[in-house]
């Protein structure tokens, strides 16, 4: 039988965890790396899988515009993939996103395959604001860092403002 995991909000005490799984993944290039600092300035956007009181995954939303967020370090550990744990964390997300009035999510990836079975749709890197792009500079991987795939999906609803390119 396998361990019932719980999806939650992130928790300081979790800040760690998420650096040694993000940094997992960062290391073989597969999500851009993320400063420890950064995750304790953002630890309100993310939610995390949790097995027993160990993070096994985290997913995070940034709002980026009136109608516009990303869904940002989507990771599982190794151990617990394949086990629907990355949809749960996203699906945390996007109901996140939808109580915030959000009408469009994106993600930045290097595998599109997740995000399209779930109804996302590959997008030009110009359908989405100049600014989404502009983090890619930050990163030890530039220029490679931004040969990553724009994924979005619309969630309905009204959107607040058009969607600048700004």
């Amino acid at each position: 039988m396998l361990p019932v995991i719980t999806i939650r909000r992130a928790k300081i005490g979790d800040v760690r965890a998420l650096h040694k799984l993000l940094s997992v993944f960062a290391e073989k290039k597969e999500l851009l790396p993320r400063a420890i600092s950064e995750l304790y300035e953002n630890l309100q956007q993310f939610h995390v899988a949790d097995d027993k009181g160990r993070v096994v995954g985290c997913c995070s939303l940034a709002v980026q515009w009136d109608n516009l967020a990303e869904v940002k370090a989507l990771a599982v550990d190794p151990d617990f993939q394949g086990r629907g744990i990355g949809r749960k964390l996203l699906d945390a997300c996007l109901k996140d996103a939808k109580t915030l009035g959000i009408t469009r999510v994106f993600a930045l990836t290097m595998k599109d395959g997740f995000f399209d079975k779930i109804g996302f749709s590959r997008v030009g890197k110009n359908d989405l604001p100049h600014k989404v792009w502009t983090e890619c500079v930050r990163f030890t991987y530039f220029p490679d860092a931004c040969v990553e795939i724009a994924m979005v999906k619309d969630l309905g609803g009204v959107a607040q403002a058009p969607l600048f390119k700004a």
